[in-house]
């Protein structure tokens, strides 16, 4: 078989990375697409997988649609050449690929404001697979499993943690440190919405900083500031620091979810919050593994008081635990959905760890 595989950001890397690397040793032939966007390029080259990048993008608003047409252009140019027989992807790039070239698309989504994307994928794609927190219906080809698509690459079963991480990063064995992630908001579906302004991340950093060393992660690339250090290893290195960490406080998403599989405490602000807000951060928040806030005067004192409770993470941990027990390692559905459904369009409800919508 030929699979073909689109990440267009660093976390569809992460997402898909491991189902490409088991089809690989079985013997099929895998080609991915990719976008050079953040540190995506980075990532694949790490984890050596098979790949060619097809445009790239910047972190402002408009420059997505700026590249549209070239993206395009060349995604439609290398599809046809490598004529697969089935594509994985998250959205438009990788339907609109299989509606040219006929191939069947499954389509893993997570984010439910991605309003606009759903509505132009929806045709051509062949089966979409989504967490079972996901609050919208995307219709009779609606297929569910039990977790988060971060539990792809972060299930216990896939990811094990490397101590050593703190030797790198520098820090001392019983050293706490935090860790800060800014959002560029730079995505179509981050239009309208924002996280921390300059003058808020200064004054988090100030906080943190007086109780724990602080690095951060800025996706626009701007230096970190006050007395915090920028993460500056290797991307691919983030999950170990994250799981080492004592706190994340984030204005992103997806960080805040890998933060709560890790069984790390993690703090979430921005205008997405809400009773609107995306369903896996409602459930995690629900079952204590995250907090949701709009306040920044609540970040601050939740943050501090989660640095000065000793036993937060250990807590944390075990409600961890308890909360992953019957959550699947979605790279075994990628992988069983890749072999033993095709075609897509007969039902996959024989497919391990899968439901009908």
């Amino acid at each position: 078989m030929r699979y073909l595989f689109f990440t267009n950001t660093p976390a569809h890397v992460h997402l898909y990375r491991h189902a490409v690397e088991t089809l690989r040793e079985r013997g099929h032939d895998v080609l991915v697409l990719g976008r050079d966007y953040g540190c995506t390029r980075a990532l694949l080259s790490y984890h050596n997988l098979p790949h060619e990048i097809y445009g790239e993008c910047g972190t402002t608003k408009f420059s997505l649609f700026r590249e549209l047409p070239e993206h395009y252009f060349e995604i439609f140019r290398r599809a046809r050449q490598y004529d697969p027989d089935l594509i994985f992807g998250v959205g438009s790039y990788a339907a609109h690929a299989g509606a040219l070239t006929r191939t069947p698309v499954v389509v893993v989504a997570d984010s439910e404001p991605t309003t606009i994307d759903h509505a132009v994928a929806r045709p051509f794609v062949n089966t979409f697979l989504t967490p079972h927190t996901f609050g919208k219906d995307l219709g009779g080809k609606h297929y569910e499993f039990r977790g988060f698509k971060e539990l792809a690459y972060l299930h216990p079963d896939v990811y094990e943690p490397d101590p050593t991480i703190r030797k790198q990063l520098g820090v001392e064995p019983d050293e706490e440190f935090a860790i800060v992630r800014f959002n560029a908001f730079g995505s179509h579906h981050d239009v309208g919405h924002s996280g921390f302004t300059p003058e808020k991340r200064r004054k988090l950093v100030s906080a943190l900083s007086e109780h724990a060393t602080v690095f951060v992660s800025d996706e626009g690339g701007n230096p970190a500031p006050g007395d915090s250090r920028s993460f500056d290893l290797h991307p691919a290195r983030l999950h170990d620091a994250l799981a080492e960490a004592s706190l994340l406080v984030a204005d992103t998403q997806t960080m805040v979810t890998e933060a709560a599989l890790l069984g790390t405490p993690a703090i979430r602000s921005n205008s997405f919050v809400g009773e609107s807000d995306m369903g896996n951060f409602l459930e995690l928040e629900r079952e204590g593994l995250i907090d949701n806030f709009r306040n920044f005067e609540d970040v601050l004192a939740r943050s501090l008081a989660i640095l000065a409770d000793d036993s937060a993470k250990e807590r944390l941990r075990e409600r961890r635990d308890s909360y992953l027990a019957d959550k699947v390692n979605l790279t075994d559905v990628i992988v069983d959905v890749a072999t033993n459904a095709v075609p897509t369009t007969e039902s996959i409800g024989r497919t391990a760890a899968v439901s009908r919508r």
